[in-house]
Formats: C-alpha cells, sequence, structure tokens
C-alpha cells in the first residue's frame, strides 16, 4: 500500500513534510550531506522559507496484527501535514508506506527510502521491526523519528536514531506505583509475549517497577503474541489468587485475554502495558474492559491548548475521537517542523542536529524535549477505563 500526500506551496500557503540527499558514509556512524540547494532557506522559526518540497518517508503497520496502531498513526500524520500546508515557507512531501506488520517489508521500505533520498523515515510502528529497519538509516546518515518505539535500547541504535514515544522504561514504573498505592498490590500474576521486542521489554520494566514497590510476583505466565485463548493461563494465574494481572501484550491479544478473564469471574484489576492503549479495547471487550488500568504517553483529558486543539480538528476530519497513537504521530511532525524551521535546513544532518535540540516545546504530548541520548521527556499518565474511555486514575 503506497498512501503519498504532497502539498505544493501556493501564494500565502505552502505545505509540510522533509527530505534531502542523503549518502551514507559506510562506518554505521552516518554521512547526511550539509545544507545545500534547495533544502536549504532564509529565515528563521515562522519565517523561514525553503524553495524545494522535503521529502519524508513514514513506514506504518497499515495491514497486519499492529493494523489498528498504523491507522490511527496515518490519521495523525496526515492531519499534521494538512495543518502544515496552512502555514506556508515550508512544503513537506509526505509519502506513507505499509510494513504489513512484517519486519522483512520494514527493512525493505527503509532501503526504498534511503534510495530516494528522504530527509527523514518516521516509524516503523512496532520495536522490534525498529529494531531491524533503524540499523539501515543509521548506516546511511538518515534520521530516524520513532513515533510509538518504546522497547529499551531503540536509540542506542545510533545517532541518528530519535523517538517521541516515551519508553515503557519511563512509563511503567509511574503505572505500578499509582496501581500499588490505588489497589494495595501486595502479590500478582505476570503474563506476556516473549516473542516480541515491545512486550518483552514491557515484562522487563514491569518486573522492576514490582521489585522497587515491594510487590511480590507469585507466577511469570508467556504467551505468543499470535495467541487467542488464554483460559488455560488464566485459570493457573487465577489459582495463585493475585491482587491483579500484570500484562505486557499488543492489542490482539490484549482484547481476548481481558474479555476471557472477566468470563472466569477474575475480577481484579488488570494492568497493562502500552499495546493496551487503544480504543479497539473497550470496543471489542466492552464492559470487560471496565477497570483496566494502562500507563500513557498522552491522555485526551489534557487541558493543554494543542491537545485541545487537536482533539477538536481530529474529530472534526475522523469524526471519532484520536487514540494515543494518532496524538504521538501528529506531534511526531510537528516536532520535524520545528526543528527544519530552527535552522531553516532540511537536509538529513540539519535534521539530525536540530532534533536533538529540541527543548520545551508545547505539543499535544505536554512539553516536550529530547534528552542526550534522543529520548522523549514530557509528563506521563496513568489512566483506568470507566464507562468505556480511558480516564487518570486519580
Amino acid at each position: 500500500m503506497r498512501a503519498k500526500l504532497s502539498t505544493v506551496a501556493a501564494a500565502t500557503a505552502a505545505a509540510f513534510v522533509l527530505a534531502s540527499c542523503s549518502s551514507g558514509d559506510g562506518d554505521g556512524g552516518g554521512g547526511g550531506q550539509a545544507a545545500s540547494g534547495d533544502l536549504a532557506g532564509e529565515g528563521t522559526g515562522e519565517s523561514c522559507t525553503i524553495e524545494g518540497e522535503v521529502p519524508i518517508g513514514a513506514v506504518l503497520s497499515l495491514t497486519g496484527a499492529a493494523a489498528s496502531y498504523g491507522e490511527s498513526q496515518q490519521r495523525g500524520l496526515e492531519l499534521a501535514a494538512a495543518q502544515l500546508a496552512e502555514q506556508g515557507g515550508v512544503t513537506y512531501d509526505l509519502t506513507i508506506e505499509d510494513d504489513q506488520t512484517d519486519p522483512r517489508q520494514g527493512i525493505t521500505l527503509f532501503d526504498q527510502f534511503v534510495t530516494d533520498g528522504v530527509s527523514l523515515i518516521i516509524g516503523p510502528t512496532l520495536s522490534n521491526a525498529a529494531v531491524q529497519s533503524d540499523p539501515i538509516a543509521q548506516e546511511a546518515g538518515v534520521p530516524v523519528l520513532g513515533i510509538s518505539n518504546t522497547a529499551a535500547g531503540i536509540t542506542d541504535i545510533g545517532d541518528y536514531v530519535f523517538r517521541n514515544s516515551l519508553t515503557e522504561q519511563a512509563v511503567i514504573p509511574q503505572t505500578i506505583a499509582k496501581a500499588t498505592e490505588e489497589f494495595g498490590l501486595q502479590n500478582v500474576v505476570v503474563m506476556y509475549s516473549n516473542d516480541d521486542a515491545f512486550t518483552e521489554s514491557g515484562y522487563e520494566a514491569f518486573a522492576a517497577a514490582l521489585e522497587a514497590e515491594g510487590v511480590e510476583v507469585s507466577e511469570t505466565l508467556t504467551f505468543s503474541k499470535s495467541d487467542t485463548d488464554f483460559r488455560a493461563l488464566l485459570t493457573q494465574a487465577q489459582a495463585s489468587d493475585p491482587d491483579a494481572l500484570v500484562v505486557s501484550g499488543l492489542i490482539e491479544a490484549a482484547i481476548p485475554l481481558v474479555t476471557q478473564a472477566r468470563e472466569l469471574g477474575i475480577d481484579v484489576p488488570i494492568i497493562g502495558g502500552n499495546g493496551f492503549n487503544n480504543p479497539r479495547l473497550m470496543a471489542d471487550a466492552g464492559e470487560a474492559a471496565e477497570g483496566v488500568v494502562v500507563g500513557a504517553a498522552w491522555n485526551s483529558s489534557s487541558d493543554n491548548p494543542e491537545n485541545t486543539a487537536f482533539l477538536a480538528d481530529f474529530e472534526a476530519e475522523y469524526g471519532a475521537q484520536p487514540d494515543q497513537f494518532a496524538a504521538q504521530a501528529y506531534a511526531g511532525l510537528m516536532l520535524v517542523d520545528e526543528a527544519v524551521r530552527s535552522g531553516c535546513a532540511a537536509d538529513p544532518e540539519s535534521l539530525k542536529e536540530a532534533l536533538g535540540d529540541i527543548e520545551d516545546v508545547p505539543t499535544v504530548l505536554g512539553e516536550f524535549s529530547i534528552d542526550e541520548n534522543r529520548d522523549a521527556v514530557h509528563p506521563a499518565v496513568v489512566q483506568v477505563v470507566q464507562d468505556g474511555a480511558f480516564t487518570v486514575l486519580e
């Protein structure tokens, strides 16, 4: 699938996205070119004007197991691109490709975008795909911005790899601390998918956070990300009489797991990782999702002006409310524009330097910075499902 959004500047309005020619130096440290030609502009910030279109590639999971995440991301990116097109001065050419939730396809698409000479690549959707595809961009000297890669070690791939998604290690300790306080947790059963980098990283963060809070793990149960029948595991978990189930899994597993747990009479809190952050949890699990606790990088109830406007604009465009994945994608493209305009240059090397300098930028996620490890820094939130919606756990 190829969804291309290209907007051309007009008299008082121009469009948005990134690109440039990049040449790898072959040593794994990158080799982006200096700003030149039609990717170097004049002015700065709102006054920045760049004559050439800035090409950006985005690799998302639009089909396959992670399609619900990728579809939300596509909407967030396209909304941001449309709004940036109205600002004028910088024109972005955004090309979105589907990796089919297959890391091998992600590798192919990263290769293609590098060959095409984009200035930056957004994605991929899943962390296990990022582990395999990000090194291609690193080698070529093309910046990558992960908008949903939360597994540990992603930015360790190299100095061209950034993310605006909070890591599980940043969110989960807050989640467990709040849940322990709220529910008086003393012993829990932990369940996780052990064949996915993202869910394994989530498990590790949960295990460390539970230990730090002095919560005993009576049993640790594993499953495959393709599993849909959890009754045997849940019956085993139920025998431990836990105060809560703690689960690191993707949404495709989360929905049947939560549903089957309630069917078996398990009424203790279920605490999920970032994979649970999807409206499908409530839509498909229905009443069973009530009371599920999830740590998040974003909550729709945030009243900062950027988020208030985003919610209204998203609803007007799509007739639905956004989820965290749409919000992170939207914020990602806005941060790219911030980086481009800061030095009024859109070649890979300039973008790499500018992304690393982002600090205290107002976004739908809150005040946002990128730290020395190229990781996101902004407030996290602990949510609970109430009346079919995520609300802040007070």
